[in-house]
């Protein structure tokens, strides 16, 4: 599993970075979190408010630092 964070390297984008791995910890999955920066890249998923969240290429979430809590239960849900 591939879970992308979409932003520019702002604090918040590295505390989506940060909850991202904490859940992955906490939910025992195999996934790895890729930080994904370039602009260009960010637009080809039509997301035009950061920080955003992506799971396997599909984003879940856009514009707010979701907690570790929110972040395993989407992973969970999957």
């Amino acid at each position: 599993m591939k879970v992308q964070i979409l932003g520019m390297g702002c604090p918040k984008c590295r505390q989506l970075a940060e909850n991202a791995q904490a859940a992955i910890d906490a939910a025992g999955i195999d996934a790895q979190v890729v930080k994904v920066e370039e602009l260009s890249e960010i637009m080809e998923f039509g997301v035009m408010s950061t920080p955003a969240l992506a799971i396997d290429g599909e984003v879940k979430s856009a514009g707010k630092v979701l907690s570790p809590q929110e972040i395993q239960s989407i992973l969970e849900a999957g």
